[in-house]
């Protein structure tokens, strides 16, 4: 059988990185598995122009400030920098090209399978997030083949796509971002999708997110308040921050209802248009989670765990961090993940205790 550890954390990103940096302040033997060749290498593969809409102060993983200043909006490769900082700065023990294919449990321990060995713990934390699967909706295979079709997690720069107009499906942030750089280039983007509300940069003059971190983040999701936010569920779109729609509605941006199917390969309109004009789709629908290598009975609706603030009680030693509304609205973001971090390690350190003293 192989090494024994405590923890084995499966992810390193910011939910796996701050799980580790409570993991070694508790002094457990741990390991942290990933199946990128480089830290932050999720983050560079994004597209070209990603700007964060929170700003730095509130980018921070436990015991190392996101540098920067305070109100400045970093860019992808600055959050992939800061990652790669902080796994050299504590010495995290982070095992890369290793990509999990199961985990399992096998009586008062947990066994991970990677493409070239098995390894084995006391408990385990999962901290892959929940963004795996690209999901675009079943009516798109029924486009003509003459369009163009990328996934946001595809896109790169208008210049990567061919020429002729485009049709960005999806307004939140990451749809009106992409409709904008694509317009402002000069291409006559559509964006698709309903008005999912918008908030100002500045309020009172101040950054929005010195309220919003303590009045919408921090709401557990138990919370009067955190079901009011948490609104249509788990893959619901987010308001958009710092812009309204009106502010997007420049010349060669025009706004559109919800794509809800296809008439003659093109794309039709919940008002029965039907946008011909365009030659280029660019999904900005979201993932789904896909935890298939996971073979636990640990899952409800959706595909999600089963889960009480990330600790799994049909599984006792499995742990998530990172998912969507785990504890708070904020949960999943790069400040906001630490809390629930650190809950996490806490109780499955008295598992783990619980076990060796067996």
């Amino acid at each position: 059988m192989s090494h024994l550890y405590d923890t084995i954390v499966i992810g390193a990103g910011q939910a796996g990185l701050a799980s580790a940096y409570y993991l070694q302040r508790a002094g457990s033997r741990f390991l942290i598995l990933d199946g990128a060749s480089h830290i932050g290498e999720s983050w560079r593969r994004r597209w070209d122009s990603l700007r964060l809409f929170t700003p730095v102060r509130y980018n921070s993983l436990p015991g190392l400030p996101f540098p920067g200043e305070p109100y400045a909006l970093p860019v992808k490769d600055d959050v992939a920098r800061y990652l790669e900082a902080y796994v050299a700065h504590f010495t995290l023990p982070v095992r890369l090209s290793t990509r999990v294919s199961s985990l399992v449990g096998d009586a008062d321990r947990f066994v991970v399978t990677t493409d070239g060995e098995t390894l084995t713990a006391r408990s385990v934390i999962v901290a892959t997030g929940a963004y795996h699967r690209a999901y675009i909706p079943a009516f798109a295979s029924a486009l003509s083949p003459s369009l163009v079709q990328r996934h946001s997690s595809e896109y790169r720069n208008p210049g990567a796509l061919p020429p002729g107009g485009v049709l960005v499906v999806g307004a939140g942030n990451s749809g009106a971002q992409i409709a904008l750089e694509l317009a402002e280039s000069g291409r006559p983007t559509w964006l698709s999708g309903r008005d999912t509300g918008s908030i100002p940069r500045r309020v009172l003059g101040r950054d929005v997110y010195d309220w919003l971190w303590w009045t919408v983040m921090r709401p557990s999701v138990d919370s009067w308040l955190g079901r009011r936010l948490m609104g249509g569920g788990l893959f619901a779109g987010d308001p958009l921050v710092g812009y309204s729609r009106r502010a997007l509605m420049i010349p060669t941006l025009t706004s559109v209802g919800r794509t809800v199917g296809v008439s003659n390969g093109h794309p039709r309109l919940d008002d029965g248009r039907v946008l011909e004009e365009v030659r280029t789709v660019v999904w900005c629908t979201g993932f789904r989670p896909d935890f298939k290598w996971i073979r636990l009975p640990v899952f409800g609706s959706e595909g999600y765990p089963d889960h009480r603030r990330g600790i799994v009680a049909a599984a006792p030693g499995l742990g998530f961090v990172g998912l969507r509304y785990q504890y708070r609205v904020g949960s999943s973001l790069l400040g906001g993940v630490h809390e629930d971090a650190e809950y996490v390690v806490r109780q499955l350190a008295s598992h783990d205790q619980g076990r060796k003293n067996r």
